[in-house]
């Protein structure tokens, strides 16, 4: 079958880019015939004004990508929908409503001539604008099938349009260093030293429905957290006031900025926990992550995070939202024995079964499918 996934790969960064790119390279040993049409620029810089792209990629970048898509082009939109008329699939990655209008140009090009697919990251952002609901029902109106990652997303994507909607669940796409398209039994090796450290771990994208401010607020006596991560908006701001406020400074580490995958693993090395205290998710790899530097994750039961912790085996659940909860998980996780003991039960994700399912799911349904 000859599939075109539009969206961000290599420069870009983070998980939407790590994720097109991982997802045409398995479409690929699939026997398909795989291109990505890819962005030359994809956000103006107000609605992203931190550096788009890394100067090292974090996987393996995948070898027929087409640069041709810029916001700033709508003729360059219609082109490319043209010239992606002979496919047999287009997969058209949602990653924010603001894509919508280069798409509905990509679809107006390609006149109906080909299967479509939204694969949509999140149906609807965390933090909402009065446009993403529009932009949205827009665009999934037009195209022939809707694939998301949880059941919550399917019901929204189900609540703004007709077409059918399936659910995959997320497949593994973590940096280069830590699980590859090879998979592995056990962890990568980069796990942290032997004994407690007293330090907690919050990493990735730092925004609003994550809940920085309630592990600052929920953090226990004698231990200390690392932040790593670019934050969004003004919050690096906002998080520095609020650990000054709780007298926190010495305790809370924050190193604002992208994370190279290379710099990964040098953040778990000494840390007993990494803490995802979301106050709503949709999937996420973060657990996953975690366990594949062979630490025990504390996370809410938020999106899919709940589903990849074992609770009381290699990590603690708590309810979102709640301050209290959390400091109750955190000061529980502190027991004598216990960093060790969920240490020992955290095991490495094996994302082979993940992406065969993955890759079918997409796949089925399309008249050429078994091409």
């Amino acid at each position: 079958m000859r599939i075109a996934l539009v969206g961000p790969t290599y420069p870009y960064k983070g998980g939407g880019a790590a994720h097109t790119t991982e997802l045409a390279h398995r479409l690929r040993a699939a026997g398909h015939d795989v291109v990505i049409e890819s962005w030359r620029a994809q956000y103006p810089s107000f609605l992203y004004p931190g550096k788009q792209t890394a100067d090292t990629p974090d996987g393996e970048p995948f070898p027929h990508v087409l640069r041709d898509l810029d916001w700033r082009r709508p003729d360059g939109w219609v082109r490319a929908g043209r010239r992606l008329r002979s496919a047999d699939l287009v997969v058209l990655t949602v990653l924010s409503p603001v894509q919508v209008p280069p798409y509905l140009g990509v679809l107006y090009g390609l006149r109906r001539r080909t299967r479509v697919v939204a694969l949509c990251h999140n149906v609807l952002p965390h933090e909402r604008k009065p446009y993403d609901m529009p932009l949205m029902k827009a665009l999934l109106r037009r195209v022939d099938a809707v694939l998301v990652h949880s059941e919550g997303q399917a019901e929204k994507a189900r609540g703004l349009a007709a077409a059918p909607v399936r659910v995959a669940e997320m497949a593994p796409h973590l940096p280069s260093g830590t699980a590859g398209r090879g998979g592995r039994d056990g962890h990568s090796g980069h796990g942290p030293a032997e004994g407690v450290h007293d330090r907690l771990l919050f990493f990735g994208l730092v925004r609003p429905y994550k809940g920085l401010d309630l592990l600052i607020r929920a953090l226990p006596e004698g231990v200390s957290l690392r932040v790593a991560g670019e934050f969004w908006g003004g919050l690096e701001e906002t998080t520095r006031a609020l650990v000054a406020e709780l007298g926190l400074d010495g305790r809370v580490e924050l190193r604002p900025g992208y994370v190279a995958s290379a710099d990964v693993p040098g953040l778990f090395a000494d840390v007993d926990a990494l803490v995802l205290p979301y106050r709503s998710g949709t999937a996420s790899q973060q657990v996953w992550l975690g366990h594949e530097h062979g630490v025990p994750v504390v996370a809410s039961r938020a999106g899919t995070l709940g589903d990849h912790v074992t609770d009381g085996v290699d990590g603690l659940l708590v309810e979102p939202g709640s301050v209290e909860g959390l400091r109750d998980a955190l000061a529980a996780f502190y027991r004598p024995g216990e960093p060790e003991r969920l240490r020992a039960g955290v095991k490495a994700v094996d994302p082979e079964p993940y992406w065969t399912s993955y890759v079918e799911t997409l796949v089925s349904g399309s008249p050429d499918s078994s091409r």
